[in-house]
């Protein structure tokens, strides 16, 4: 018909490689990233695309660690990876973002998730990045004889990238909220010690969801009885690893 217009609808979105392309777009310019998110430009496709990379990106790297034990280790670590982290998210997100208006912040939930996914964006990425090296270790050293080795290796590599995803997580705070002088040296503040905060509840629930890894010579479990603590499992590994001790 002359001088109309037909209206195609568009068809629903789904996974496609521009939800990917965000890690490059926060690794290659946080700057610009950052700006938007205090202007809340596109809050909603930003979380959208981050969430899709990093559970992909959890889910892969669960995948590497549980590969050495058995089939279901690799299918329940590729699962419960990316559910610790969302978790951890959930339970730590709502102190941050109360606590911070307390001090005189005015940004809303959605540029507080936003920031927050951000470092855990950061985290996943630069995890997959390393399981090259896990699988090297994994193929050129047997899990049973090297397990406590193995637990602290990926134990290491999770301590790098979520450092990598702290920082991050306080550059992007800065930048936030640069425009809200008052209050900041205290807010400031609380973004230090929530960061301790969030790092022994991650700690803690991914104590309570192991094992990740799965012992060798032991059948598969999808959760262990609780007891002991992450801390403590760790020194003992540590000193198994330097003979000092042998862990049971």
């Amino acid at each position: 018909m002359t001088g109309s217009t037909i209206h195609i609808p568009r068809p629903a979105r789904s996974f496609s490689a521009k939800d990917f392309s965000i890690t490059e777009q926060i690794l290659r310019n946080r700057g610009a990233f950052f700006n938007e998110v205090r202007e809340g430009i596109e809050l909603p496709s930003k979380i959208r695309a981050m969430l899709v990379s990093s559970i992909t990106f959890f889910a892969l790297y669960g995948a590497v660690m549980g590969s050495s034990h058995s089939l279901w280790q690799t299918m329940s670590s590729a699962v419960k990876l990316p559910l610790l982290f969302l978790a951890t998210l959930i339970v730590c997100v709502p102190s941050l973002y109360f606590f911070s208006l307390l001090f005189g912040s005015n940004q809303s939930l959605g540029q507080s998730l936003t920031i927050i996914l951000t470092a855990i964006t950061v985290t996943s990425v630069l995890l997959l990045s390393c399981a090259p090296i896990t699988l090297f270790f994994l193929l050129t050293t047997s899990p049973t004889s090297h397990y406590q080795f193995f637990k602290l290796l990926n134990v290491s590599i999770f301590a790098v990238s979520g450092l990598m995803g702290i920082v991050f997580l306080y550059q992007g705070m800065h930048v936030v909220t640069s425009d809200q002088p008052e209050g900041a040296a205290n807010r400031r503040r609380v973004l230090v010690m929530w960061m301790f905060v969030y790092a022994f509840v991650g700690s803690q629930m991914a104590w309570t969801v192991r094992p990740f890894i799965g012992a060798p010579g032991s059948p598969f479990e999808l959760f262990r009885q609780l007891g002991g603590n992450f801390y403590a499992n760790i020194l003992q590994s540590i000193g198994e690893v330097l003979g000092f001790l042998i862990v049971r």
